[in-house]
């Protein structure tokens, strides 16, 4: 395929001649938006021919224009229904089609020991210490990481200092809204924390139903020697929306990851959690539900690499699809040399609510290590008939039954969000999410 033909291609090539990005003049940010962006052009985007979108084929999307921004973005009335509460004392920031809303956000209000600035701004006040993050290339960007290099115009840059523990969370709302065109943002985020620094993020993305819009987000999280993060992501984007997201994390000694995830929207949503743990003793827990119908498509790979010692790792996902929905599953666990002491498990359960819908489930370890533990589980099934017989007899109707039995399979993996009320929260969402019926 000749990338540079495509449709895609050529209107994220006119993206990047249009409105002058934040930070254009420095002339170390010019030049590495212009290398990512001949790179991307060389590659196209991702095929299927690359292991990690092995089952998310593109080719309608390569066909599909889109345009740079959403001029209006900053003006647009957002219902106060789109913005979900959290916690009475969270803090929110709050972007809206890829625009930060300050009349929105809160993030004035961080205790001491914490900042965070949109990107934009960080670019106008003190571009050199994001030289790192925006001016690096990795070996293993993708199209979609290389065009969010090239393009990314907004994000959230937050560091933590040593000792702070925050306790209100951090409200973190993407919003996605229809307008004349459909267009595509990227942002990109850095999230740092200190040594011995805690904090909790819940991060929420919502949209109008007709908003096909194409959201590229990456975000780079590290996190210092004792460290704890608890990470949730609430996904209830609007049904023609695409969204796309990779999260690199790195962890260093006894540091602490705990990252929950529901994914309820979109047309199109991909997650790619990478997981380093390079310190001795780190941990990252995970626990993640989707819930598919009609031609939904949801992607979730969870990395884990194990470098330090004694470190571990352990995720339970749960699927669940109806109609035509498709889902995908992929937990790598790769033990490192020096990893001794580590332990991994990943373990993945699906239900198939229709014979058109399919889940497809690729646990996998690698071990370059001795002395280690790692295991890792999938299965795909349908309800248990003798569970539904069990319940039928007791007087329950078989679509009640059906309804019960799935919500009890997703909710495990609800267990530990906190506060409470954004649990129940989850619960409620999760719940009507569930067909009305399942006969």
């Amino acid at each position: 395929m000749n990338a540079a033909l495509t449709p895609f291609v050529e209107s994220m090539q006119d993206a990047a001649l249009a409105p002058r990005l934040p930070g254009s003049g420095l002339a170390w940010l010019d030049s590495a938006r212009a290398t990512a962006l001949q790179a991307f052009v060389q590659r196209g985007l991702p095929e299927v021919r690359n292991e990690l979108w092995k089952y998310t084929t593109l080719r309608a999307l390569s066909q599909r224009r889109f345009a740079a921004h959403d001029a209006e973005a900053a003006m647009r009335m957002v219902p106060p229904s789109m913005l979900p509460a959290v916690a009475g004392d969270a803090v929110r920031v709050v972007f809206v089609n890829g625009v930060f809303r300050p009349d929105l956000s809160t993030s004035d209000r961080l205790p001491e020991g914490a900042r965070l600035q949109p990107l934009s701004q960080a670019l106008r006040e003190q571009p050199e210490p994001l030289r790192f993050l925006l001016g690096a290339q990795d070996s293993e960007d993708d199209g979609f990481t290389l065009l969010n290099r090239a393009l990314a115009t907004e994000g959230v840059i937050l560091r933590v200092e040593a000792g702070t523990k925050v306790a209100a969370p951090l409200h973190i709302v993407h919003v996605g809204l229809a307008g004349e065109r459909e267009a595509a943002w990227h942002l990109r985020s850095l999230i740092e924390l200190g040594e011995d620094a805690s904090l909790d993020i819940v991060e929420h993305h919502v949209g109008e139903s007709g908003a096909g819009h194409l959201a590229n987000l990456v975000r780079d999280i590290n996190l210092r020697d004792e460290a704890r993060l608890g990470w949730t992501v609430v996904q209830t984007a609007g049904t023609e929306a695409i969204l796309l997201r990779r999260c690199d994390c790195r962890l260093g000694d006894a540091a602490t990851l705990d990252f929950h995830a529901l994914e309820l929207g979109g047309k199109l949503a991909r997650h790619e959690v990478r997981v380093d743990l390079a310190g001795a003793r780190a941990r990252f827990s995970s626990r993640g539900a989707f819930v598919l119908h009609g031609r939904q498509h949801a992607d979730t790979e969870i990395l884990v690499t194990h470098r330090g010692r004694d470190t571990v790792s352990d995720s339970l996902w749960r699927g669940v699809a109806d109609g035509r929905g498709r889902g995908v599953v992929h937990g790598r666990i790769m033990m490192q040399p020096g990893a001794d002491g580590a332990e991994g498990g990943f373990y993945n359960k699906n239900l198939l609510l229709s014979p058109d819908a399919e889940i497809d489930t690729r646990p996998a370890l690698e071990i370059y290590a001795d002395e280690v533990k790692a295991n890792h589980g999938a299965t795909v099934g349908q309800l248990d008939e003798n569970v539904l017989f069990y319940l039928r007899s007791r007087g329950i109707p078989l679509d009640m039954a059906r309804r019960l039995l799935v919500r009890a399979f997703c909710a495990v993996t609800l267990d530990g969000i906190e506060p409470p009320a954004l649990r129940e929260h989850c619960g409620a969402l999760l719940a009507a999410q569930l067909p009305e019926s399942m006969a």
